[in-house]
């Protein structure tokens, strides 16, 4: 997960503490991290701090039998799902792609190179999706902004569970609406990960099932009070409101931003501490 020039922090134990166990725990991750090319940057109280390196040197030098090795040129390290662990190195790509990006926080409206990497089939070309999607939800949010006052909920903790390139995240920020949010890439689309971890967001990938299933999920996590929009098709609203309703959410129906007569519809929901 980290890109070239990362920091490691590790706070722990045998960073602190000199009991014997511990540090020939120390002295394990010493070692480790030389074989991982890794370069201690600073240990003091209770943290130690590691880099990693910004080109392939050092791996390249380590020679052929090192531990742990390289791992092959055809493995993609950006297949997230169902994908087995190894123990190997990922090369830093040579192309420069999740490198060579821009300093926060113009990084968020830069499209990265990774972005020609995604496959998927398009008829605009990529930087111009990627700008789309970007102003596209700014309108968005803005309107909610407004519509519903999100400035005042004390949001904390967002899950956009459809994030694309990660532009409802980017709009959150640019609107100055302060939470933690992760975006969340639905796997039976493009891997948009590489894109969404370039503009400096975070995010994972996720297997969506049925809409029952799906707001089943919702619920769980969702602490009393709790609130969910779902931004859906006029021919969905209906069963969503349904299990909606089932769960003993407080539901309101609203017109999208684009009118009365538009194909979305726009689901306020308010999971309440009581269920009648």
């Amino acid at each position: 997960m980290l890109r070239a020039g990362g920091y490691f922090a590790w706070a722990a134990q045998p960073v602190y503490k000199h009991e014997e166990n511990l540090q020939e725990q120390w002295k394990e991750m010493e070692d480790l991290t030389i074989r991982l090319c890794w370069e201690l940057v600073k240990k003091e109280g209770y943290i130690a701090i590691w880099r990693k390196p910004l080109n392939n040197n050092c791996y390249v030098s380590r020679g052929t039998e090192a531990k742990p090795p390289l791992c092959d040129a055809n493995d993609d390290p950006d297949s997230v799902w169902y994908v087995g662990l190894k123990a190997c190195i990922t090369p830093l790509p040579e192309n420069g792609y999740g490198a060579n990006l821009t300093a926060w926080p113009e990084r968020l409206h830069n499209p990265p190179d990774r972005l020609q990497s995604i496959e998927f089939d398009a008829y605009m070309s990529r930087k111009e999706l990627f700008k789309a999607e970007s102003g596209y939800w700014y309108d968005i949010i803005e309107s909610y902004v407004r519509a519903y006052r999100w400035n005042t909920l004390n949001l904390r903790n967002v899950l956009d569970m459809r994030a694309g390139f990660g532009g409802f995240a980017a709009a959150m920020l640019d609107l100055k609406i302060d939470c933690w949010i992760l975006n969340v890439v639905p796997v039976s689309g493009p891997n948009t990960l590489p894109v969404i971890y370039d503009r400096g967001l975070i995010g994972v990938m996720h297997d969506w099932c049925n809409i029952s299933t799906i707001m089943l999920e919702m619920d769980r996590m969702l602490r009393p009070s709790g609130r969910a929009y779902i931004r859906d098709s006029v021919t969905l609203m209906p069963e969503i409101q349904e299990v909606a309703a089932a769960m003993g959410w407080q539901t309101s129906l609203h017109d999208s931003s684009e009118g009365p007569h538009a194909s979305w519809k726009f689901l306020a929901c308010e999971k309440r501490l009581l269920r009648a």
